[in-house]
């Protein structure tokens, strides 16, 4: 089935964030595979990896002054890591400093990604996963907040994938479970502040799915016949409370 006209309209910005163990690789690998099934061209980026300046110095910087664990956490593996969760005033100083640099980046970005070939740049994170680590029940830190948001380049689609913190810990075990709880809280915050976030609630990885993809035929082209076809194969979903599992 193929969705529409590639490449005729201009490149489409996506990015998906959320707490960690959130199920959102699950929905963004869902998401640039039915993409591509469907005639558009994609490409992947990682805000860690591809925005983000300095990275690996940042990463090791935070394992030597902190003294946390390394990796990713797995229900096998649990970790404990020291570095988003750690708030004392001088590294909150220190993260706006890094976070504004990243903004900066992230314009440059987005203007190479829309000049590129692909009809959908979908990112992993956003400087959204970033400002999620602020605290934003301060009034400077919201003062921040909506200076860097009205200076970011705003996704044509902004989800956050959201999920019960327990969930999401017991599946990816790597901060305490009560930061997990905050963080959570402060992308709901976030997505009040923003005004341009959708939230996927918690709920089956096929009706999460369903949800993007129902949101992202808003922002793609379809030919009537497509659109008629979609309507039929995925129709509206009703999720009872039986249902709802996290990704």
């Amino acid at each position: 089935m193929a969705l529409g006209n590639a490449g005729a309209n201009p490149v489409k910005i996506v990015s998906f964030s959320g707490i960690d163990g959130a199920g959102k690789s699950t929905q963004i690998t869902a998401c640039e595979k039915w993409l591509r099934e469907s005639g558009f061209r994609t490409t992947l980026l990682t805000f860690w990896d591809d925005v983000v300046l300095f990275s690996r110095s940042r990463e090791f910087m935070s394992y030597k002054a902190f003294k946390g664990d390394r990796g990713i956490g797995s229900p096998e593996k649990p970790l404990q890591r020291r570095d988003k969760n750690v708030t004392s005033w001088p590294v909150t100083t220190a993260r706006l400093l890094f976070y504004l640099a990243d903004a900066l980046n992230l314009r440059r970005r987005v203007a190479e990604a829309r000049r590129s070939t692909a009809d959908v740049i979908i990112f992993d994170r956003y400087i959204y996963d970033e400002l999620a680590n602020l605290p934003l029940k301060r009034r400077a830190a919201r003062f921040f907040v909506r200076g860097i948001l009205r200076f970011v380049p705003t996704p044509d689609l902004a989800f956050v994938i959201d999920a019960d913190p327990n969930a999401a810990h017991a599946r990816k075990p790597e901060y305490p479970l009560e930061f997990v709880r905050r963080n959570r809280e402060a992308y709901i915050a976030l997505a009040g502040l923003a005004g341009n976030i959708m939230v996927v609630p918690p709920a089956s990885v096929a009706a999460m799915k369903g949800i993007i993809q129902r949101q992202m035929l808003q922002i793609v082209s379809l030919t009537e016949s497509a659109r008629d076809d979609y309507s039929v194969i995925h129709p509206p979903a009703n999720i009872s409370s039986g249902e709802l599992i996290e990704p």
